[in-house]
């Protein structure tokens, strides 16, 4: 069996990861009814952030073929690696984030996106099938993903935790079209909680970090900050993914030992290491190493790679899906002298610049086609934020993540001021049809 030493001196983590659960918020108590297009929301608001269930139920058993779920699934990791290209190269410190988290918030908001929008989305996300196939697809996966770690440890001794939650939480008196909430309830088990933004939207910004905080064990806090959401929000989808696990094969805490870590510039760390020697899948290829390292109940891994020393840059240029399909194909059983850092970090950013980059931009401007969601063309997507947390150490692995699409009623974006103190065009036209039924010029108002 082939023996390699293998030293990490830099880590590149592709983790899959997932959360759930469930909170209610207190506030004043009021009673409502919501109407649109044939659709009737009733319901008692006793508390801001009540959990509303659609008429509809969620779909538990849904029928999707294989073909769609390798297609939902090669979609999300193009999606993934491009969004890690376009973030590596705008931020040259640690990075960690959940594509899975993203992407579910995204769907959920890319069901109400109609016409431009909704193809910028699709092309972005990397969202190939029919709609109705995609939702239920991502409904699929996560079933499947839930499954996963029955009676498997977790890094702090406590069970193996998998979990995946969402969350939407709408203006009280804002009239939702029942097809968009009842495509979220069917394929996203998520039920519609009241907030009222337009009167405190500090308070409603609290409400959905409490309810994030609880859902990802405490490990992610302000996942919105201040000032994101105001008193133009009308909508804020959320996904929470909470993962803990021991290694199948954990390290001995008494080999962990200060140890040499490179950084970029060239300057070295010293840091804990943990070392074991152990039958691990490996990989080597141009200007790269490989290893997997399976999780108790081997469902679950993280795939490590460790590009050449001086060659991160070059290698996270061309780190694209196929790539990494390349990766795992070569994997192969060795006899692995294993050197690794214990490491613990946050990364909290703005996703909107990497996706309008990407190519989605309508979304994030006056533009907007929000239509599926409440009818009109007055909602547009003001941020999409994201933070999540990873801790590896001799036990296992515990990690969080969330993300929040806020959307807010389309206004002025930055203050503006005209003044016609000067000669100035006109014109009179329809909006729908673009016809022009008057144009003018003023040269002089006092004639």
């Amino acid at each position: 069996m082939k023996k390699i030493i293998f030293t990490l001196l830099a880590v590149i983590l592709v983790l899959s990861t997932i959360s759930c659960s469930n909170i209610d918020t207190q506030s004043t108590a009021q009673t409502q009814n919501t109407t649109q297009t044939n659709t009737t929301i009733k319901t008692l608001i006793e508390k801001y952030g009540q959990y509303l269930k659609a008429d509809t139920n969620y779909d538990t058993s849904p029928e999707v073929s294989f073909s769609d779920m390798e297609t939902l699934v090669s979609g999300n990791n193009e999606f993934a690696l491009e969004l890690y290209r376009q973030l590596s190269a705008s931020d040259d410190g640690n990075l960690f984030f959940s594509p899975y988290s993203l992407s579910v918030a995204l769907a959920m908001t890319y069901a109400g996106a109609e016409g431009i929008t909704k193809e910028q989305m699709a092309e972005t996300l990397n969202f190939i099938l029919e709609e109705e196939d995609l939702h239920a697809a991502f409904n699929k996966l996560a079933i499947e993903l839930a499954k996963r770690g029955e009676g498997n440890k977790s890094e702090d001794e406590e069970g193996f935790k998998l979990n995946i939650v969402n969350a939407i939480w709408g203006q009280i008196e804002y009239a939702f079209l029942s097809e968009y909430l009842d495509t979220l309830a069917v394929n996203y088990d998520a039920g519609l909680r009241l907030l009222d933004f337009v009167s405190d939207p500090e308070a409603c910004r609290q409400t959905i970090n409490e309810w994030v905080s609880q859902q990802t064990e405490g490990k992610i806090e302000d996942l919105i900050r201040e000032g994101i959401i105001t008193e133009m929000t009308r909508l804020v989808l959320t996904n929470a993914i909470y993962f803990n696990a021991a290694w199948e094969k954990p390290f001995k805490e008494n080999n962990t030992g200060d140890g040499i870590f490179y950084l970029p510039d060239g300057s070295t760390i010293s840091v804990p290491m943990m070392h074991q020697t152990e039958d691990f899948g490996y990989a080597e290829g141009d200007g790269y190493q490989a290893i997997e390292l399976r999780y108790d109940g081997n469902e679950l891994s993280m795939l490590i790679i460790l590009p050449e020393e001086g060659n991160l840059d070059q290698f996270e240029a061309t780190f694209d899906a196929q790539k990494l399909d390349g990766i795992i194909e070569n994997i192969r059983t060795a006899s692995v002298n294993l050197i690794i850092p214990k490491f613990e970090y946050s990364s909290q950013f703005s996703v909107k610049a990497a996706l309008q980059a990407m190519g989605m931009t309508d979304a994030f401007s006056m533009a907007a086609d929000l239509s599926g969601i409440d009818g009109t063309y007055d909602l547009y997507i003001e941020d999409v934020v994201h933070k999540a947390f990873v801790s590896v150490d001799e036990a296992g692995t515990e990690a969080a993540a969330a993300s929040a699409v806020i959307i807010n009623l389309k206004g002025i974006l930055e203050q503006a001021e005209v003044t016609l103190d000067h000669p100035f065009i006109f014109m009179i036209r329809d909006g729908k049809t673009n016809t022009i039924l008057f144009v003018g010029r003023v040269m002089n108002p006092a004639e």
